[in-house]
């Protein structure tokens, strides 16, 4: 009979637990304290400059289980434009994913940190690619103008997909690559355009041809967990610098997970070459919101507005063959090459695409890298900033500090939420 009431008690203790868990995971995240800044130590000082342990905020994710909890990623690390390419202001830095937390008194709460790691597990860098596996061309210096070497598993990561098995698929600015970490950031698989030596499944070819410094900056999984839907920051070079010249055009590309297969669309951008599509998030299978911004700050009549779009009815251009290095082609022509209404002509339709919201507009926002978005439900949407760990360049390849115009402080990466249409 004891035997039997204990049984009933501890039953009952569980089931209560259960439904506590169930309760404080269902409950309302408190994000009245937002926006607010994530919290640094800083990491480097160069030439009398403060380097921040910043960069959060190149892309971002949901916890796939967890409300309130996300991921953020940082970029290559902190650099500097050098002649015909980038000083690294910490060259051993080792790209990085912050997992935190939305706690109960509604403070960013940082859980910890995730340094990426190639197969063998060692922390990688942000240091290019060498040739044939993912190179853009840029050479990378250290601070004093050295020159450096590369990192076959290097990334300059932009954004971040946190999938229900507790991995992480994340894109890229070199390759393009997607590689596919395990829950403690060490390398499973990376996927590039065919021509790129990293592995067995592939991208399509054309992708290769991004420019440098903008290749994959957005990715997402749909809410099915079937499909990665990467997106290309601008016009790539297609099939070259010279002759590419629809500066509005740019590319989606979806990668089924388990077969590999690959699709492409076409996005027209607002603005031109020098605009960028960054961070993408899924409402639905089909249904996404990305973003479009400039560089400038915005208080200094930047641009950072957030389009809601849909793959339904839009036409893949992914070609009959992704080995092609030009892929798909109109008349002979690159679509990179073909104006708008020559692709309209073909019978080619983009995706459909409205305004979500205009973050200038509606919060006054200040940084000029708009750059990671989480669709969080009930058209609410987190959104983060790149803070170029805290510095920028001050003409000459030495670093100064980022600060925002507006208040005068140092940049740092900071979380909103936003209502949108």
């Amino acid at each position: 009979m004891k035997r039997l009431l204990l049984s009933v008690l501890m039953l009952t203790v569980l089931v209560s637990c259960n439904k506590d868990d169930e309760t404080a995971h269902n409950q309302d995240i408190n994000y009245s304290k937002l926006p607010q800044e994530f919290p640094f130590s800083k990491l480097a000082t160069v030439n009398g400059v403060d380097v921040i342990n910043g960069g959060f905020g190149s892309g971002a994710a949901a916890h796939p289980t967890r409300k309130g909890e996300f991921y953020v990623i940082t970029d290559r690390g902190p650099n500097t434009d050098y002649l015909n390419g980038k000083k690294f202001l910490a060259p051993n830095f080792s790209p990085t994913i912050m997992h935190f937390k939305i706690n109960a008194e509604g403070n960013i709460e940082v859980i910890k940190y995730i340094k990426l790691k190639n197969p063998s597990g060692q922390p990688i860098t942000g240091l290019p690619n060498p040739v044939g596996m993912g190179s853009t061309g840029e050479t990378a210096y250290d601070a004093s103008g050295n020159v450096l070497g590369t990192d076959n598993y290097g990334l300059d990561s932009e954004s971040i997909v946190a999938a229900a098995d507790g991995t992480f698929w994340v894109s890229d600015e070199y390759g393009p690559h997607i590689v596919h970490y395990s829950a403690e950031g060490v390398e499973i698989e990376r996927i590039s355009p065919i021509g790129v030596n990293t592995g067995t499944r592939k991208l399509p070819a054309v992708l290769a041809k991004r420019r440098a410094n903008r290749g994959m900056e957005g990715l997402c999984i749909t809410p099915d967990g079937t499909t990665l839907v990467g997106a290309m920051q601008s016009m790539m070079h297609v099939p070259s610098k010279a002759l590419a010249k629809n500066t509005t055009l740019t590319r989606i590309v979806t990668f089924d997970i388990a077969t590999g297969k690959t699709r492409q669309f076409l996005y027209k951008q607002d603005g031109g070459a020098s605009d960028s599509v960054c961070d993408i998030t899924a409402i639905s299978n089909n249904e996404f919101l990305v973003i479009e911004r400039d560089g400038n700050f915005g208080s200094q009549g930047g641009i950072k507005k957030v389009y809601r779009i849909n793959l339904s009815g839009a036409t893949d251009v992914n070609g009959p063959d992704i080995a092609a290095v030009d892929g798909m082609k109109i008349n002979n022509k690159a679509l990179e090459e073909c104006s708008w209404d020559e692709i309209t002509n073909a019978g080619i339709k983009t995706v459909s695409k409205t305004l979500a919201v205009d973050l200038v507009a509606r919060l006054g926002y200040e940084h000029d890298k708009f750059e990671g978005i989480v669709y969080l439900g009930n058209n609410k949407l987190a959104v983060f900033n790149d803070d170029d760990f805290g510095v920028v360049d001050d003409g000459n390849g030495n670093p100064k500090a980022k600060i925002l115009p507006k208040t005068g402080k140092v940049d740092k990466g900071t979380m909103y939420v936003v209502d949108i249409q």
